[in-house]
């Protein structure tokens, strides 16, 4: 199943490609098989992991109602290259939380995440709308929302970064970061389109 995953989101991102207009992901982003966790972690490594974990949860809730609606060819493909990479991170992710003998999700407490400004997901109220949108409006609601969710993602991978401790989690921290960046880039295009 893996595999076909991986090769889903190989002939996703060609196709991305051979538009024209839609650039595809950085090489280097290109999610390795899940490797086991190395048992070198701090709390930032796995307060980012939760969070990540609860991030693409709901960002594939996102991408697979773009898949069912209207959208253009375009956005589209894009989605299903979404669902298929942040499908494949989600299981890295939680299997090096379980590895590690933590939680898989985030502690959704409103002051759990104070300190580092929240948990950074849409909102109840934005999610919903973007359930109720149709036609062209959902397709512009879907674009804008993911736009904000993915930049959400960078700021968390950035946090990773400079304060994780495990290099693996840091390597897909950084790999979050590049990939994310260029999907806003291209999803700007296509709201500017």
């Amino acid at each position: 199943m893996r595999q076909f995953r991986i090769a889903l989101a190989a002939a996703a991102l060609t196709l991305l490609a051979a538009c024209g207009t839609a650039a595809p992901e950085p090489a280097a982003y290109q999610v390795p098989a899940a490797p086991k966790a190395d048992t070198t972690f701090n709390a930032t490594d796995v307060m980012f992991l939760q969070m990540m974990v609860t991030h693409h949860q709901q960002g594939l809730e996102m991408v697979k109602l773009a898949r069912t609606r209207g959208t253009s060819e375009e956005v589209a493909m894009l989605a299903g290259a979404i669902e298929v990479t942040q499908t494949t991170e989600l299981e890295v992710m939680q299997g090096w939380l379980t590895g590690w003998g933590e939680s898989t999700s985030a502690d959704h407490h409103p002051n759990a995440h104070a300190s580092h400004g929240g948990l950074p997901i849409t909102g109840a109220d934005e999610m919903a709308a973007l359930k109720q949108a149709t036609g062209s409006q959902f397709q512009t609601t879907f674009l804008n929302l993911l736009i904000g969710h993915q930049h959400n993602a960078v700021e968390m991978a950035r946090m990773e970064t400079e304060g994780g401790a495990n290099q693996q989690v840091k390597d897909l921290a950084n790999r979050i970061t590049l990939s994310r960046t260029e999907q806003i880039k291209q999803m700007l295009g296509m709201v500017a389109a």
